[in-house]
């Protein structure tokens, strides 16, 4: 009986431990209003998980702006210049379209018409999208701080979300490397 409960003992406070440790696919993005946490999905979209990883090392979404954000449908960032039309100097990505729903919460990466021009920008879905479902590729979701998204400055719905003094990313990092 003694061995059985060292052996719980010890079983438990590896299980802790393993949860107290940040997870590789753990980004966290830093907004004036708070911390939104997202869980990236490698085992969905490789490529567009790893080009986010980098671009996230190279500190590139910090200060970048929310510049489309539609009430009840997404806020989009990941375009430096805050337009819409720009990108990092990766190259883009082929698409990896999966049938995993885009719902509130759901983590996509946003892409011009061509399925293979993603790069460098993605959106944060308020709500369910299912009309995205397998046309843009799912790269993580909210695992806290969807109240923090619910916070980010809408766009103007007559401009199709463009965002006038838009809200900005202050920082955005992997877990395993911030605090």
């Amino acid at each position: 009986m003694t061995r059985w409960l060292v052996a719980l003992v010890f079983t438990v406070a590896a299980a802790f431990g393993a949860a107290a440790a940040p997870d590789a696919n753990t980004v966290y993005l830093d907004t004036k209003d708070g911390r939104i946490t997202i869980q990236l999905r490698p085992d969905l979209a490789p490529k567009h998980v790893q080009q986010i990883k980098t671009l996230v090392k190279q500190g590139f979404y910090n200060g970048v702006p929310f510049h489309r954000v539609i009430d009840g449908f997404m806020a989009q960032t990941g375009d430096p210049t805050g337009t819409g039309m720009g990108k990092s100097k990766l190259p883009d990505i082929p698409a990896e379209f999966t049938p995993t729903p885009f719902k509130r919460g759901t983590v996509g990466m946003a892409r011009a018409q061509d399925p293979n021009s993603a790069n460098s920008q993605f959106f944060i879905c308020f709500g369910d999208a299912s009309f995205l479902n397998n046309q843009y590729t799912v790269v993580g979701e909210v695992t806290s701080g969807m109240n923090v998204v619910d916070k980010i400055k809408k766009g103007s719905s007559a401009a199709n979300g463009s965002v006038q003094n838009p809200d900005k990313i202050v920082r955005m990092q992997l877990a395993q490397d911030g605090q």
